[in-house]
């Protein structure tokens, strides 16, 4: 069942706007025309220029950097180019794996907080415990740095030292721990049983995203017995995709057969397509996928192939909607260039750029009043300069990106477990594979 497809990213990674296709294959390139060549010799003249005479002395690498880059976003909100260091965090996203300590972290009160630490990794062998304020890092005062500094200052190569200041209720002093960094794995899929339904939410595609999904599936088979398992939820809410191969993995291990999705880039020959293959890991089991407006790209692929093919009923809000795919070129010293080269488009033929996967049953989650007027709706239509979707209209994509944090107040979540247990009733549900218009 699981095929092994090039290294591809269709997602939103690192940000609310969204990453695609890696494919590391070299593009063949037309020749400039004169007149091109002409205006590159002004960008030149005005380079040289800018480097001689500005009233203070520019750095050239980022004058050139940022040059490419306002090249490349007056294209779409999609293209940039990523110097080493980005490259290389665009690698480890990917990968699912890094060196670091292992806490979940947010920040409060100046101070970062840890949320918890994952099992058997260094941190949690060292004794750091949830509710811990971490208040130095190798004897730097944490105040004035921002999250995603803190954190980058803890990770580092595996087997080196990091010394930690941590602040504990209860304790009546400051304690230190030394904690040497090892390998830690981020967990794609999260699992759980909900009395007799299986609940799935997939995080991310990442390389292991299949693998999790499958330990995930076969954890739930063992703890329900098959005749009182109703049924999976499969959550992709707040999924800002990743690799393509993981989303068609994903897709196919719900699926026996069908088209699960297709890229098609400026020329006709660069159309390539992607099939389930034989082999259900859920054995026909019905399945619910939940959607919002932070769902992106391949998390849209997921569930636009599982909507197309009738194997899965789609709940929740409008999808983000972003349907295009970058390639990313290596570049010299270990950059990469992101380029927009396709679209892809669900086993119906539907392209969801600019309108995203309308779910079968849409169930808004209300907002908490702290938080109404305060969060906008998700969406790639609302990006400036996205590349119109030929299916695109004023009501344009996305919705509300908000899930709860406790299962309980979870409308949506709650609506599905109702569908599958037969406490509410749809004609979309149970989705019936025999339905489905296969291409041929």
């Amino acid at each position: 069942m699981i095929r092994r497809a090039s290294l591809v990213i269709v997602g939103a990674l690192m940000g609310a706007t969204a990453m695609s296709v890696i494919n590391t294959v070299t593009l063949p390139a037309e020749a400039a025309g004169s007149s091109t060549y002409r205006e590159l010799s002004i960008f030149g003249d005005v380079f040289e220029r800018v480097r001689a005479q500005y009233v203070t002395p520019p750095k050239e690498d980022q004058l050139i950097e940022n040059a490419i880059n306002g090249m490349l976003t007056s294209l779409d909100p999609h293209s940039s180019y990523m110097n080493a260091k980005d490259a290389e965090d665009m690698r480890t996203q990917t990968k699912g794996e890094f060196g670091g300590l292992g806490i979940e972290v947010t920040m409060e009160d100046e101070l970062v907080k840890v949320i918890t630490p994952i099992d058997d990794t260094p941190a949690s062998r060292a004794g750091v415990l949830a509710g811990d304020f971490i208040s130095k890092i190798d004897g730097q005062d944490v105040r004035g740095l921002k999250l995603e500094d803190a954190v980058e200052k803890m990770r580092g190569a595996v087997n080196t030292p990091i010394k930690l200041t941590l602040i504990r209720k209860g304790a009546d002093k400051p304690i230190e721990l030394t904690i040497k960094r090892d390998i830690i794995a981020v967990r794609a899929v999260k699992s759980r049983v909900e009395d007799n339904v299986g609940y799935l939410r997939v995080i991310s595609f990442t390389e292991k995203t299949y693998d999790d999904l499958e330990a995930a599936i076969t954890k739930i088979k063992e703890e329900v017995p098959a005749d009182k398992l109703k049924g999976y939820v499969l959550d992709l809410r707040l999924n800002p995709g990743g690799l393509l191969d993981q989303a068609i993995n994903v897709s196919d291990a719900f699926l026996e057969r069908g088209e699960v999705v297709s890229t098609r880039g400026r020329n006709d020959d660069e159309t390539r397509r992607f099939n389930a293959t034989p082999g259900d890991i859920t054995d026909g089991k019905p399945v619910v996928v939940l959607i919002n407006g932070g769902s992106a790209s391949a998390s849209e692929i997921v569930a636009g192939a599982l909507q197309d093919l009738r194997r899965a009923t789609v709940l929740g809000t409008r999808s983000f909607g972003k349907g295009s795919v970058q390639t990313i070129i290596p570049m010299g010293d270990a950059g990469a260039l992101r380029l927009t080269t396709a679209l892809y488009y669900t086993p119906s033929g539907k392209s969801i750029q600019g309108t995203g996967i309308t779910p079968d049953i849409t169930v808004e989650q209300p907002l908490p009043p702290e938080l109404q007027g305060k969060i906008e709706n998700a969406a790639e239509s609302s990006l400036r300069g996205h590349i119109q979707g030929q299916s695109e209209t004023e009501a344009g994509s996305g919705s509300s990106a908000y899930v709860p944090p406790e299962a309980k107040d979870d409308v949506q979540l709650q609506y599905a477990l109702e569908l599958l247990r037969g406490q509410k009733s749809d004609p979309s549900f149970p989705a019936n594979p025999e339905k489905a218009e296969l291409k041929q």
